[in-house]
């Protein structure tokens, strides 16, 4: 964990408040879509037959000759669901000093569990790599954030594996982050994600980016598709100053259909750059704030 000490530093206290009203769960720290008669006082409503008589107010009984019963908002756990892909553009750029964005979605990842536990939530996650899932059922007991670690460390990024199997089996009652660079099955991702917030889940697309990505080196590359199935087949092109500039607005189009697409459906959208804090980052995701791009520390709603 010693890889994850700073970050999980930099993260303690915060706390990682849902979306909206969590349906019917066990009590925990959200405020539930259930009305009962413990927590925060919220409204009145007449007896009737079959309500717990403790829940009545007495002195408005006195007051106005009418039975009425406190109610308040309950208060729910929200279990969380963190789905890494690792497939083999995640592991962009490789070698160098530069962090690759398998490297910034495991720091993001540790972080927003760390968050996430830190408000008794269950947590676990989802690991999408070459020829496996690996998951990690939502926990509260200790070490789970250590154990997600370990996991997640212990997983090489490769291959071409689709996320969307992967998300469309977790429950609807959760909320769900998805880790990714978005190069992948994105339309039957995007699919999963909006039959599953119809049901009730709560999503986030943490859109990895790399900084090479904004902002490729001037000159003349060989380029090629790290996914493409076949590798006899796999195609390299060379890309020029003129193709450059044309790969610019291409991605940066990309980018904007990525955060206008995945709101559409009701989620939450943070682009983060490896080359970001990844506190930052995960202080981004949670806190739901808009955090401009800027040529060091990306990390934008």
């Amino acid at each position: 964990m010693s890889a994850y000490g700073p970050l999980l530093d930099a993260v303690r206290g915060v706390r990682w408040p849902a979306r909206r009203a969590v349906g019917a769960a066990p009590p925990g720290a959200h405020r539930s879509s259930q009305k009962g008669t413990a927590g925060e006082f919220t409204e009145y409503r007449l007896y009737r037959q079959g309500d717990d008589p403790r829940a009545l107010d007495w002195r408005l009984l006195a007051r106005s000759d009418r039975a009425f019963v406190r109610l308040s908002d309950d208060r729910a756990l929200l279990p969380t669901w963190i789905v890494v892909d690792a497939s083999a553009s995640m592991a962009f750029p490789a070698g160098g000093p530069a962090r690759s964005k398998f490297t910034q979605a495991k720091q993001v990842a540790v972080g927003l569990a760390a968050v996430a536990h830190a408000s008794s939530d269950p947590v676990g996650v989802v690991v999408v790599a070459n020829g496996a899932v690996q998951r990690i059922p939502p926990r509260t007991r200790r070490g789970t954030v250590q154990e997600i670690a370990r996991v997640l460390d212990g997983i090489t990024a490769g291959g071409a594996p689709p996320l969307a199997p992967a998300v469309a089996q977790l429950p609807t009652h959760a909320r769900i982050v998805v880790v990714t660079d978005c190069l992948g099955d994105s339309e039957s991702l995007l699919k999963v994600a909006a039959a599953h917030s119809v049901a009730g889940a709560m999503f986030e697309c943490v859109h990895v980016v790399a900084g090479e990505e904004l902002r490729p080196p001037s000159g003349t590359h060989a380029v090629h598709d790290p996914e493409f199935r076949d590798d006899a087949a796999r195609e390299s092109r060379v890309l020029a100053a003129d193709g450059v500039r044309a790969y610019r607005e291409r991605f940066d189009a990309f980018r904007r259909e990525m955060a206008t697409r995945w709101r559409a459906v009701g989620a939450g959208y943070t682009e983060v750059v490896t080359t970001a804090d990844a506190a930052r980052a995960v202080r981004a995701v949670v806190m739901g704030v808009v955090v401009p791009v800027d040529g060091a520390t990306g990390v934008e709603r």
